[in-house]
């Protein structure tokens, strides 16, 4: 209570929210291949292809939702999208026509992404003195969801997938809905430091004039891309494995299980990590390639024993944490008014990682089984701590200059 006494009363309750919708999350999307691949009896080709889709249509959501946040105001932009989420959510209960599901889950894409950079810079906004703090601890209690979801998401799959869409869209709905209330009458922008002309003047400012500015984003959000594009792998290649292997659900749930337990217990670690050999944003993301890098490597070599896939999604997982705060927090403090749009430009770079990488990897996996998949994703993660280092070259020179000379 000491702790959390530190932070706003209204951020508190807003993560507590967030919590349960992550819980609701958990129950649908690490079951999806397996949904295609036994419910819905489609090779895995066709899992990937729809997990492609989905994450194309989140191209356009990131951009989306990072390019209306001035413009439709960040209530109408969150509870509008959620709301339509959580109904297409629900409407998979009703059909299990091929050309329906796929439809409906390029929708989802759609609606879960652009919503995305809406919260995020709503947190950044609302919250700007601790915003370093709440982005990590939104993302712990975030994954502490999943990883009570995910734990539960494979017991109930064995009963009936019907019970994960119709959790995940009540969660949903009701994150919807408290948005709509906990935001009532509330401003996030300080009229004592930003003029209303000047958020005016940023939401006619043409995006082409902004993506210009690519030194903030480019780099970053290739190596983002790259790091989504090997953790399709879990689901389009450890996950079909592990059923062909004669593994049930509950051992791929078990894997992200894991996964939120790291996130939550492992914090001292990353602290650690990072007070000692990645102190600044930029090297936090090259160390999380490295990590991504040797734990796709370690399993390459060991992945014929279920538990050496749990040590490798350990070493993973403490990569995942190092990333995943970093890039908004960095974004939000580089960017100022401009941040739900880079928000949503480096979104956009994650989704096409997360395009390419279920497609490649069905296929590979359908032809040469999970060895190839391995290999791909190890090469990959690898590339991504070079990217990360071109970031850090380019921003090092400019660390206190963007807030202060950025267009917006």
């Amino acid at each position: 209570m000491k702790w959390l006494s530190a932070y706003p009363k209204e951020a508190i309750v807003f993560i507590a929210a967030s919590f349960v919708n992550s819980l609701g999350s958990a129950f649908m999307w690490p079951l999806t291949t397996l949904y295609v691949y036994h419910e819905l009896h489609r090779p895995m080709a066709d899992a990937g292809f729809v997990l492609m889709l989905q994450s194309l249509a989140g191209i356009a959501g990131q951009f989306i939702g990072g390019s209306l946040f001035h413009r439709l105001g960040a209530k109408s932009l969150i509870v509008g999208s959620l709301l339509l989420c959580g109904i297409s959510q629900l409407s998979i209960l009703f059909t299990r026509d091929w050309s329906v599901y796929v439809f409906i889950m390029s929708l989802l894409g759609l609606l879960n992404s652009v919503s995305t950079p809406a919260i995020q810079a709503f947190i950044g906004f609302r919250w700007k003195e601790k915003r370093n703090e709440l982005f990590n601890i939104v993302y712990v209690s975030n994954n502490i969801g999943m990883a009570i979801g995910t734990s539960l998401a494979g017991v109930l799959a064995s009963l009936s997938f019907s019970f994960t869409f119709l959790f995940n869209s009540l969660s949903t709905i009701g994150f919807a809905l408290f948005i709509l209330w906990f935001m009532r009458g509330m401003t996030l922008v300080d009229k004592r430091e930003v003029s209303v002309s000047a958020i005016s003047n940023l939401s006619e400012q043409s995006p082409l004039y902004l993506l210009m500015q690519y030194r903030i984003y480019l780099f970053i959000g290739l190596g983002s891309a790259s790091i989504w594009f090997s953790m399709a792998l879990w689901n389009s290649g450890v996950a079909p494995y592990l059923t062909d292997m004669g593994y049930n659900y509950t051992a791929y749930s078990f894997l992200w299980t894991v996964n939120g337990v790291v996130i939550f217990f492992g914090q001292p670690i990353t602290s650690l990590i990072k007070r000692l050999w990645a102190r600044t944003i930029s090297s936090q993301l090259v160390a999380n390639a490295i990590c991504y890098g040797c734990g796709f490597g370690f399993i390459l070599f060991y992945h014929d024993s279920y538990y050496m896939l749990v040590l490798g999604m350990v070493i993973i997982t403490l990569g995942e944490m190092l990333m995943a705060p970093a890039i908004p927090a960095f974004i939000s403090e580089k960017t100022g008014l401009a941040a739900p749009f880079y928000l949503g430009v480096a979104g956009s770079f994650g989704s096409i990682g997360r395009v390419l990488g279920p497609l490649l990897f069905g296929r590979l996996y359908d032809e040469g089984g999970i060895t190839p998949v391995l290999l791909l994703g190890t090469i990959v993660s690898v590339v991504a701590i070079f990217l990360f280092l071109f970031h850090a070259a380019f921003n090092r020179e400019n660390q206190g200059k963007h807030a202060k000379n950025h267009p917006a």
